[in-house]
């Protein structure tokens, strides 16, 4: 099993055992459709992205967003349509239906990370930018967490970390698996992802937003207790500048 495989394999296991019923209602897009999608974006598709339409290309079953279409048919279909041009550097993959912010999401492929890419916001034929997360591949994860672990768990609490360098959360690794957490996929210096069967915290920062060194951060769990002793730890090991908003 290649490298990009053994993350696809953790990656589909996170999601299989965070979302109830994924594994009976995802459904895959069919090779001929995958292939026009490729031609349409001029090159090779990130392999993360071929391993997602072949799971999720038709459905996304209970991870599907309220107003965001990642269907690959509701991709060609804007294609065809001329909603959107075809581009070297960007791929539309998912269409935003709410017509009072229409920010679709592409693949910036100028931005290449990880056998994946940058994911990106903007208007079906506009130029202004808004970066979303480093890889469709942590939004994924990062969603799935947010959505079937953290909002769902009976405590949470959410604010930000500061650090010295951009790659600051690498510090914060040893803390929490000290904690007894583990990071079920691997992420980038904007994104971070722990869980363990009690508690879950997930971190963010937005790619080239020139924000500085700060990252949002989500903490659920099953105990107050637990979060405050969690919170308690990062702060006494001085990794970054923690700051608890609720």
């Amino acid at each position: 099993m290649s490298t990009h495989e053994e993350v696809e394999f953790e990656m589909e296991r996170l999601l299989l055992r965070t979302v109830p019923g994924l594994a009976e209602q995802w459904r895959g897009a069919a090779p001929a459709t995958i292939e026009k999608l490729e031609r349409i974006a001029g090159r090779p598709l990130p392999p993360f992205y071929c391993w997602f339409l072949r799971r999720m290309g038709q459905s996304m079953g209970p991870m599907a967003y309220p107003t965001l279409d990642f269907s690959a048919e509701r991709v060609l279909a804007c294609y065809a349509q001329k909603l959107v041009k075809p581009e070297p550097r960007f791929l539309l993959i998912a269409y935003e239906s709410d017509e009072m912010m229409p920010l679709h999401l592409f693949y910036d492929f100028n931005a290449p990370s990880r056998n994946d890419a940058m994911v990106t916001s903007r208007e079906a034929r506009g130029k202004e930018l808004t970066d979303a997360f480093e890889t469709l591949r942590e939004m994924l994860a990062w969603g799935a967490l947010s959505l079937f672990r953290i909002d769902r768990a009976p405590h949470s609490s959410s604010g930000s970390l500061k650090g010295d360098t951009p790659d600051f959360l690498m510090d914060l690794d040893p803390v929490m698996s000290s904690l007894g957490f583990i990071q079920p996929i691997p992420t980038g210096p904007f994104c971070r992802l722990y869980e363990r069967p009690d508690a879950v915290m997930v971190c963010t920062g937005t790619p080239r937003a020139g924000t500085g060194n700060r990252r949002a951060f989500d903490l659920g769990g099953n105990n107050v207790g637990s979060l405050r002793r969690i919170l308690g730890e990062i702060s006494s090991a001085r990794v970054a500048e923690l700051q608890v908003k609720k």
